[in-house]
């Protein structure tokens, strides 16, 4: 056991917080762990199915006459870039200002009151029939979907014990990331249609509000997160959270649990900015940052390009969609893969390896001038692209203190969110001027960045406690 030299903020008790800490990390992976991380991540679902509904209803949208191209639209540019960039712009603000509510309030109160925000905003934003109603209301969903990817990153590295962190990870993005190929098929089949007379893209976009019906439930059966509730002094509560979750993990287990062994941590109380650019986290912070910024590249730039630089190589419009949906399976692949193995491996290496495959797949997509060579690379590619996911989601969030970890990563995250706004415009740019080989040298350049940010500057975190990694 080791010992524990902890210190006590605003007269809370550093060794009950141990304790807390010490009950969740030598819980086994057994299936009430498992039901708990499927349920964040049927949110995260919807989430992602939201956001990657951007490139596929705007079709729609032109062909009703409601989006415009070029100065015709409503701020003088296209409707379609207005609807991406407010997409963009209102993740920036959720992830970046209204965020760190997750550290104040909770991650159960915030992970139920953005899926409600959103849910509500996407329905108003199935109902508007101008494109400056649908702009707008896209900003709103774009401010929930940032509080909650920041606030599931934040309650999943606290609900399960360090031996299954990254594993959990893995399974959550392949739940998550089934959305990517649901929201093509539903685009796909609904878009060119008006079922009851009412436009398909209207159909895609309410779907994802049915989850509205499921709200309550999940609430219900997710408890609050017991790092919070023991940094916030509320040990009580964490404690009866606690022997809820040792007795259904026992019941599954089938023997008693081992003792838990307390290791050293300390108490920060509430959270403020400041406290980010304190020593360690001010390092960890700027690498952060810097590599959101190239992550974003490399991920966006082939995921929202991708029938675009299909095109760029030679494939027909029609077979370039066909193309781009066989390649958008390896999104859930990916993870899935990974579930079993993951914690195996430091996040920091695995964030490395994703880069550098990346890169090598990225050049080998260029030089294809066959579709069987077209779509093994670009399955690679998004396989690539969905293992540096994962990891550097499960990473974030162990680089930070429980009393500023959802403001910490909300603050670098967001920066991948005002990469992708300029970034797109420059890969417009040469694409137009360079082709799709300009295009992938650009991606694989900052996914070099990426390789040397993180191997570099990155701290090691596999099987540490949660708390130990954070200082």
């Amino acid at each position: 056991m080791s010992t524990l030299t902890a210190s006590a903020t605003d007269g809370i008790d550093p060794l009950r917080a141990a304790h807390i800490s010490a009950r969740i990390d030598r819980l086994p992976a057994v299936a009430t762990l498992w039901r708990l991380v499927a349920l964040l991540s049927i949110g995260g679902f919807f989430e992602l199915y939201d956001l990657f509904q951007t490139a596929y209803i705007s079709p729609g949208l032109i062909s009703n006459g409601i989006f415009h191209t070029g100065s015709e639209g409503v701020f003088g540019f296209s409707d379609q870039a207005a609807f991406a960039s407010a997409t963009f712009l209102g993740l920036f603000l959720g992830a970046s200002l209204l965020s760190p509510i997750a550290d104040r309030f909770g991650r159960r109160a915030i992970f139920t009151f953005a899926l409600i925000w959103y849910t509500v905003a996407t329905v108003l934003m199935g109902i508007q029939t101008s494109a400056l109603g649908i702009i707008g209301m896209r900003f709103l969903v774009g401010i929930g979907l940032g509080i909650e990817l920041v606030t599931i990153d934040a309650y999943l590295s606290e609900l399960v014990p360090k031996r299954m962190r990254s594993s959990a990870f893995a399974f959550a993005f392949f739940i998550q990331f089934l959305s990517v190929p649901a929201v093509a098929l539903m685009s796909w089949w609904l878009v060119p249609q008006s079922p009851f007379g009412v436009s398909g893209w209207r159909w895609v976009v309410l779907s994802s509000a049915v989850f509205a019906l499921f709200i309550w439930q999940l609430r219900k059966r997710l408890p609050e997160s017991p790092r919070w509730l023991a940094q916030k002094g509320r040990f009580d509560e964490a404690g009866q959270i606690m022997d809820s979750l040792e007795a259904r993990c026992q019941k599954d287990y089938g023997k008693p649990l081992d003792e838990p062994e307390p290791e050293a941590v300390s108490v920060q109380g509430n959270g403020r900015f400041a406290d980010i650019w304190q020593p360690p986290y001010r390092r960890r912070a700027l690498m952060l940052i810097v590599f959101h910024v190239f992550q974003a590249i490399g991920f966006f730039g082939f995921g929202n390009w991708l029938p675009a630089l299909l095109s760029g190589q030679g494939v027909s419009v029609t077979h370039s969609l066909l193309y781009a949906f066989i390649i958008t399976l390896a999104y859930p692949l990916g993870p899935l893969l990974f579930v079993k193995v993951a914690n195996r491996f430091e996040n920091k290496w695995q964030i490395v390896g994703s880069a550098l495959g990346a890169m090598i797949f990225g050049s080998l997509f260029a030089l294809q001038t066959t579709a069987v060579g077209l779509v093994i690379c670009g399955v690679m590619i998004t396989f690539c692209n969905a293992w540096l996911s994962f990891s550097y989601h499960a990473y974030q969030s162990e680089l930070f203190p429980t009393n500023i970890r959802a403001r910490a990563v909300g603050f670098c995250y967001s920066f991948s969110r005002l990469s992708t706004v300029f970034s797109s415009l420059l890969i417009g740019f040469i694409l137009e001027h360079l082709g799709t080989p300009g295009v992938l040298a650009f991606i694989a350049s900052s996914m070099l960045i990426v390789m040397i940010t993180i191997s570099w500057f990155g701290p090691r975190t596999r099987n540490l406690a949660l708390e130990n990694i954070a200082h």
